[in-house]
């Protein structure tokens, strides 16, 4: 029986040996299972409803990191800050774009951003650094500034005002369209060109002036440059629009044009200047990314990307601008100065005041 039972056992030893050769062999013949490519990282960022930029633009981002970037387009800068500081702590992005000198203090004072020091800061001018803490980043600015219909006044033999104090002589009655602060950005930046040259005590009686001038208020940017405006078939010649315009007339002209039909009042501190500034947004799970895009933003290729897509300017002087922007753009050599504290405090109040003598 002893040998039998050492037979039996080392019979069982082949067998199970047997077994083993065979489940390799056979795992070995099944075709590894092909791994799951790994999605790309989703970078969220909230913006203005103006917000634009080139597909290619995007995608070299995309493509650098690996990553897919997601715009949150939130409405006008406005309802934009007013959702971001709903959603506190529990961002809706990664990064805020689009918030500017007008609204910045409300933005800095409810917190919504997390400090970030670019090595990109190096690069751009101090005069841009509005906020020392580095929470919010300037990434381009545009200049708020009356626009008149050349042809118009070289018709008549007029002489196209100069400065804010022209607009109320009576050669230029019922010349003037603006739009309404309390409903237009274009609109509150003129306002606040009215209080930075005439200041608090004064901006009212200059705007009484205006309305016995006959000026004409209008509730957006489009209606007013694009109905009432003279170039574009209104009545009106003289528009508050941008310093950008100009450019933007002859690229997008139907019928090729060497000139502008419009030029730029810009003596007198005629124009206020807008800045718009990005931020990451506190309580991102994407830090790192979020750094990265605002890097991206700073930088040359996107800067360049910036005034054929907004019309507005980069604020890294390393950028090149477009030809039609070197050629066409006058800019003014100095602007009218509100501070982003006073413009806090006070902006309800002002456009109230202003709404209770144009309107009213």
């Amino acid at each position: 029986m002893g040998k039998f039972s050492q037979l039996v056992r080392d019979m069982a030893k082949r067998i199970v040996l047997l077994v083993a050769v065979m489940l390799l062999v056979v795992a070995c013949a099944q075709p590894a299972p092909s791994p799951t490519p790994a999605q790309p990282s989703t970078l969220t960022v909230m913006t203005h409803d103006s917000f634009a930029a080139s597909e290619g633009v995007i995608a070299a981002f995309e493509s650098q990191y690996g990553v897919k970037v997601q715009f949150l387009k939130a409405g006008d800068v406005g309802s934009a800050l007013n959702k971001a500081i709903l959603a506190k702590g529990n961002p809706l992005g990664d990064v805020f774009y689009g918030v500017d000198n007008t609204f910045l203090s409300r933005a800095l004072r409810e917190e919504i951003f997390e400090p970030y020091d670019s090595l990109l800061l190096k690069e751009i001018p101090a005069d841009f650094l509005l906020d020392p803490q580095k929470r919010a980043l300037p990434v381009d600015y545009g200049d708020v500034c009356l626009n008149y219909d050349r042809a118009y006044f070289a018709e008549r033999g007029l002489q196209p005002p100069r400065n804010l104090d022209d607009l109320v002589a009576p050669e230029y009655k019922g010349l003037l369209v603006v739009q309404n602060p309390a409903l237009s950005s274009p609109g509150l930046a003129f306002l606040l060109t009215t209080i930075g040259v005439y200041g608090e005590d004064g901006y009212l009686d200059y705007w009484k002036k205006l309305v016995e001038n006959d000026v004409k208020v209008v509730n957006d940017w489009e209606t007013a440059y694009y109905t009432e405006f003279s170039v574009h078939g209104g009545t009106r010649p003289i528009v508050v629009s941008y310093s950008s315009s100009p450019p933007a007339e002859v690229i997008f002209a139907e019928t090729p044009v060497d000139e502008p039909p419009t030029g730029v009042i810009t003596e007198g501190r005629s124009c206020f200047r807008q800045i718009e500034f990005v931020g990451v947004l506190k309580g991102t799970k994407n830090r790192n990314l979020a750094e990265k895009w605002i890097d991206f933003m700073l930088d040359r290729t996107f800067q360049e990307d910036i005034p054929l897509q907004m019309f507005v300017f980069p604020v890294n002087p390393m950028a090149k601008l477009p030809e039609e922007f070197v050629r066409f753009v006058v800019m003014p050599t100095e602007t009218a100065q509100v501070s982003p504290e006073a413009i806090d405090q006070n902006r309800e109040a002002w456009i109230q005041a202003w709404t209770e003598t144009v309107l009213r």
